[in-house]
């Protein structure tokens, strides 16, 4: 029997044997979705739509991967019987690539991944132990600041709450669109919170001077950043597979640029993940999924020259 090759995120050249400089790490999973399904097979449909990304970017001198060492590291999975013994293996299987020794790039799977990852990120050698000196740049549709949501505290719709508990001492969220009153009333008295509102920078007559004041903002962070990209912060008619496509949301250039600024401002970008990606038919949401992955790993390399 032949054995079937490898599929690598871009159709890059393997590199089997480390060290490697970006790692792609797939995390399939789905236990708490709320309408609709499919995360599960996310990670794989990003991957497979990759090949058909372009592998120039302005940014860079050279096609990626310009000299970088990659490796799409296999899924993660878990046989576990309870949502949290899940979550512990998710944290387990992340905490290898937070030593600093490569840039950890995961695929989900829904948002319930984050706060597993910021556990395992607590390890990583900027910041020494005290999760508290990192930022979460979210871009997401939803706040995820829920207490709980349908009785379930490790929701993807707590994401960002739980994650605060883990320890995390600021997070910037960008493209909020869709919350609730108590994530609202959350985020208003909780200092550690700091919610860019779609409306205030992509509306008609807010925009042109909210998309100014946010670029300025996110040229001030500094520090030990994390950024977790929900699809789901595209505008609807980009990713209408996601499990809860919300109109008004960023549109792929602007996602371009908030990535870019990023990774050209003063902040460690210690690693990524983009998630709640659900594989259609029409390849559409898998495909912005791995264009946002995909300018994630260029600005990165572009910041490490």
């Amino acid at each position: 029997m032949e054995e079937q090759q490898k599929v690598t995120f871009l159709g890059l050249e393997e590199f089997e044997d480390g060290p490697w400089d970006i790692v792609i790490l797939p995390i399939p999973f789905e236990m708490t979705t709320s309408w609709g399904e499919g995360t599960k097979d996310g990670p794989a449909a990003c991957i497979s739509a990759s090949s058909q990304v372009e592998l120039y970017d302005p940014l860079l001198p050279e096609e990626l991967p310009c000299g970088m060492r990659m490796h799409t590291a296999e899924a993660w999975s878990s046989n576990a019987g309870t949502m949290m013994e899940q979550l512990d293996s998710i944290r387990d299987y992340a905490v290898k690539w937070m030593d600093g020794e490569q840039f950890p790039l995961f695929l989900g799977g829904e948002h319930g991944i984050l706060p597993p990852l910021m556990q395992a990120a607590t390890g990583h050698p900027s910041l020494g132990g005290d999760l508290s000196r990192l930022t979460l740049i979210q871009v997401d549709a939803h706040a995820d600041l829920r207490d709980q949501l349908g009785g379930e505290r490790f929701s993807h719709g707590t994401a960002v709450r739980r994650s605060l508990d883990a320890g995390i001492g600021h997070v910037v969220q960008i493209g909020t669109r869709a919350l609730s009153k108590e994530e609202a009333e959350f985020s208003h008295k909780d200092e550690r919170v700091e919610t860019w509102y779609a409306r205030d920078f992509m509306g008609v007559c807010d925009g042109p001077e909210g998309w100014a004041a946010l670029k300025e903002r996110i040229s001030q962070i500094e520090g030990p950043v994390w950024l977790t990209f929900d699809v789901d912060g595209l505008d609807g008619s980009l990713v209408p597979d996601t499990g809860t496509p919300v109109p008004g949301g960023l549109s792929h250039w602007a996602a371009v640029e908030i990535i870019e600024d990023l990774f050209a401002s003063s902040a460690e970008v210690i690693g990524a993940d983009v998630n709640e990606i659900v594989p259609g038919e029409d390849r559409l949401t898998q495909f912005n999924a791995a264009l946002i992955a995909t300018k994630i790993m260029a600005a990165h390399v572009a910041s490490s020259n």
